[in-house]
């Protein structure tokens, strides 16, 4: 008969909270003694027994390959079963329901319910009450520390948080031992990392390759033509595929080599632009975002189509200087750029003009505005759009 009378006596109280907390600092020197791990779990259940005053505690750790829970330690049970045994992971077993949930799981004679069915196991050795409580590493079920009466038993308050916090113990424990797995898998990780940032450099290297044999024709062409419009319209498409060339240039090594830090995209680009020009500064201001490359080239493209606008129209003759602002933060999870000039403005805006159409599809193709305020004094082009990857 399994000793209850500390379950029931209000005098045994204090005495059983003072073993209780006895025998986890007890678990916890066993913990600090950097043991194998198979002998910390074999004394962890001795002491565990000890505490509950009971005959029956094993630990079942949770098998992904196999669906189950293997008995991994374990006091009281027949020779032989000790991590051999295994039990249900399904709701209808205690244990199972207790790992799925990450909530203990008590039951005080199976013999008067019918939500849990014992296993086989616990049959032939006679148990017909158990508690259950999940053993976490990080916050997710590891697996199971269980303690088993062959006598009903009402398993109080205090009984369960003890077992929680001896199952906290087990759970470091479990952590530490896991640690130098976890430091191969970061080390290889980190190698993989490597790697992959090799074979984006050299991605980044053909592809860099391949826009400049597309501007290397660009160039050929305008030697073969001497209209000026015709070098106007080659030098814009020049400009266009500059900027998405410089775009991948500033893709991250992280998140699959798919995003940009687009502040550094819109600084290289203003810097690309303003080699291209003499009289006109370029003023850039930036705060620290980044986006993936599919809705940072949009962004650029609308930077690189409103400088070029203005370097076209604003100044004429005149030296100038163009203003170039990127700021997160605006309103819910959005970011604005700003371009704007103090040039003369825009006197006759063409309804069919090919500059304001890009810019305005390019800004609803990431699901952002565009606005366009001129007057004598200048002209501001603004772009907000969504902060999202």
């Amino acid at each position: 008969m399994e000793n209850r009378s500390n379950e029931t006596s209000e005098a045994g109280v204090l005495d059983k909270l003072r073993r209780h907390v006895r025998i986890l600092a007890d678990i916890g020197r066993l913990a600090s003694e950097n043991a194998e791990l198979n002998r910390f779990l074999d004394q962890a259940v001795v002491q565990i027994a000890r505490a509950v005053e009971i005959h029956h505690v094993k630990i079942l750790r949770y098998r992904p390959e196999t669906s189950d829970l293997l008995l991994v330690a374990g006091v009281g049970w027949k020779e032989g079963v000790v991590r051999t045994a295994t039990l249900s992971a399904d709701l209808r077993s205690p244990p199972g329901r207790a790992f799925q949930t990450a909530e203990p799981v008590s039951i005080k004679d199976f013999r008067e319910q019918d939500e849990y069915a014992p296993s086989d196991f616990l049959k032939e050795h006679g148990i017909i009450s158990v508690s259950n409580v999940p053993v976490l590493i990080g916050g997710a079920a590891w697996g199971v520390l269980e303690v088993d009466s062959i006598s009903p038993r009402d398993f109080s308050e205090d009984t369960s948080d003890f077992l929680s916090s001896a199952a906290g113990l087990i759970g470091s424990v479990l952590r530490h031992h896991a640690q130098p797995d976890k430091e191969a898998r970061l080390m290889a990780a980190a190698a993989e990392a490597q790697k992959q940032e090799i074979l984006l450099r050299e991605l980044q290297h053909r592809v860099k390759n391949n826009f400049q044999l597309v501007l290397s024709s660009i160039s050929i062409q305008k030697r073969r033509y001497q209209n000026l419009e015709v070098h106007r319209a080659l030098d814009h498409v020049a400009s266009r595929i500059n900027a998405i060339s410089l775009a991948h240039d500033q893709l991250a090594s992280r998140h699959e080599g798919k995003t940009v830090r687009l502040s550094d995209y819109i600084r290289a680009l203003c810097s690309a632009i303003r080699q291209q020009i003499d009289a006109v500064e370029i003023e850039v201001e930036s705060d620290e975002l980044e986006l993936s490359i599919d809705r940072a080239l949009p962004v650029g493209l609308i930077l690189n189509e409103a400088a070029m606008n203005s370097i076209k129209h604003a100044f004429g003759p005149d030296p100038g200087e163009i203003r170039v602002r990127l700021v997160g933060g605006i309103g819910y999870g959005e970011a604005r750029l700003t371009v704007s000039d103090n040039g003369r403005g825009i006197r006759h805006p063409s309804e069919h003009g090919s500059g304001l159409k890009l810019i305005a599809s390019l800004a609803r193709q990431i699901g952002g505005t565009m606005e366009q305020e001129s007057s004598d004094s200048g002209t501001t082009t603004t772009h907000t759009f969504p902060l999202i990857n």
